[in-house]
């Protein structure tokens, strides 16, 4: 009967999104839905798009074994990361009128910073789609009791999220992901009253994990540890910031409050409803101890599917996967669209010259195909958990993107060249920790490349240029993207010298 209603609700939502594709007329419907979102859809899709597998599984499974100080980086640098989103990128990235993230390192930078960046972040999505798809093959089986295997489950994920991504981009996301919010909540909030309802009260599972220190947050007072939770907590806030699905949220609304207010607004509801889980999953801890310490340590994902599955009744069962299916099918459609769009836009164009909007379209859509093939077998190949591949997704755009990004927006004397010196100072030491340095380091990789690239960015603007910098580009693109198409050739020149 489970089963029934998933594929009930599965079909319905492939449908509603199919009927998006209708409003797909060129690219800019595909990757940016025309720029017409109204506030309560970007609202939604910021946080549909966030509240994904690893909110429902990864967190609490984390969360079991760490307490509070294990989930830092998501969903606290997750959250903060939309809300620094929505104060302080929003406004000026969505007045330079963009398709993608990578167009800003080109019109900033030059094509050389704008090809190295989009490879970061393209790259840095296999980790967050391949999560998802993991999940997607969780669930089926799950819900069909094991007679659908994981892998193929994530086959029948990823194939069928696929169809209405590659006809109806940003607005068939845009629409299911409204509805999946709605169902999310809905969802979430009643399962939380049924298991509150079995263990006596919120206020038991609360205190009982109080007194377990659970909620130990604040690192001790050693520089090794604070250290490591700075880095933990940057990690997801700051290396998820120059990331396609959040600017295209940005990009796709109506106006520029809208694009500030409904990232704010979305990484505010994503940080509310992210605690959820973690209080259904503690739960497991006081209704099913057994099975609670069965999974802990061969797979902790599987807690709160199998409390639902054993103690709820029935109709908690499809609120809960419905749920959990919209989660996913949000997050994943979202995060298969944004690595396409990018690389077809910022790496294939230039690369194939010019061409007309429709054939951009169509290669676009070829590019969501094999991505997709692609993120479903590193999927099934990958042996991290479902947390783990979210967390390490953004270490590459963290020590790649964000300062370049930052002081693109924001320091005036940013240079082509402190671009460059910035991505190859981030990625290189953050490359020599990871595969050459100790087990355990006192400075985290990802952390270490942070700082190198924001001093690589610091030395290579302030020393002598290989190419003239011009900064009317900085103050041209602050101001809006007609000022920014005069000065745009300007950039296109300096780089064209640098050549």
């Amino acid at each position: 009967m489970l089963l029934w209603f998933v594929i009930i609700y599965w079909v319905i939502s492939v449908a509603i999104g199919l009927y998006a594709a209708t409003r797909v007329h060129n690219t800019k419907d595909f990757a940016v839905a025309g720029r017409h979102l109204p506030f309560y859809m970007v609202t939604a899709t910021v946080f549909a798009t966030w509240f994904g597998s690893e909110t429902v599984l990864g967190i609490p499974a984390t969360f079991l074994k760490e307490g509070m100080h294990g989930v830092v980086a998501d969903p606290f640098g997750s959250s903060l990361c939309l809300i620094l989103v929505g104060l302080f990128f929003a406004a000026p990235l969505y007045r330079m009128n963009l398709l993608t993230i990578g167009d800003f390192y080109r019109k900033r930078y030059g094509r050389s910073v704008e090809a190295l960046t989009t490879i970061a972040i393209v790259v840095s999505y296999l980790g967050w789609v391949g999560a998802q798809i993991t999940a997607l093959g969780l669930v089926f089986n799950v819900v069909s009791g094991g007679e659908i295997s994981k892998v193929t489950g994530m086959w029948i994920g990823s194939s069928t999220i696929l169809i209405y991504t590659l006809f109806g981009g940003m607005w068939a996301v845009a629409i299911t992901d409204f509805l999946q919010m709605i169902i999310i909540v809905i969802g979430m909030l009643w399962i939380g009253g049924e298991v509150s309802g079995m263990v006596g009260g919120v206020g038991v599972v609360v205190d009982h994990a109080m007194q377990s220190g659970k909620f130990s947050f604040w690192p001790e007072a050693d520089a090794k540890a604070i250290i490591g939770f700075i880095a933990a907590w940057s990690t997801m806030m700051l290396g998820s910031i120059p990331q396609q699905d959040v600017f295209q949220r940005v990009q796709s609304s109506k106006s520029e409050k809208i694009a500030v207010w409904g990232s704010v607004l979305g990484g505010s509801l994503y940080f509310v409803f992210a605690f959820v889980p973690m209080f259904l999953a503690y739960s497991a801890t006081l209704i099913a101890p057994e099975m609670v310490a069965e999974l802990i340590d061969s797979d902790s994902q599987m807690i709160l599917p199998r409390l639902v599955m054993e103690k709820a009744p029935l109709f908690a069962q499809v609120m809960f996967f419905g749920a959990l299916l919209s989660a996913i099918k949000s997050c994943a459609s979202a995060t298969l669209l944004a690595p396409s769009v990018t690389f077809t836009e910022n790496l294939l164009k230039p690369m194939m010259g010019p061409m007309s909007d429709h054939k951009l379209l169509r290669t676009m859509r070829i590019v969501t195909l094999v991505f997709t093939l692609l993120v479903t077998l590193y999927a099934i190949n990958s042996k991290a958990s479902i947390f783990k591949m979210v967390e390490n997704a953004y270490q590459i755009t963290l020590v790649m993107a964000f300062i370049p990004l930052a002081c693109g927006v924001y320091w005036r004397r940013a240079t082509h060249q402190g671009a460059l010196v910035s991505i190859f100072c981030g990625l290189f030491t953050w490359l020599s920790i990871l595969l050459v340095g100790p087990e355990d380091p006192f400075v985290p990789a990802q952390f270490a490349g942070l700082i190198a690239a924001a001093v690589g960015m610091l030395l290579g603007s302030l020393l002598p240029q290989a190419i003239h910098h011009d900064p009317h580009i900085h103050d041209a693109l602050r101001h809006g993207h007609h000022a920014a198409a005069q000065t745009h050739h300007v950039a296109e020149t300096a780089h064209h010298h640098a050549q």
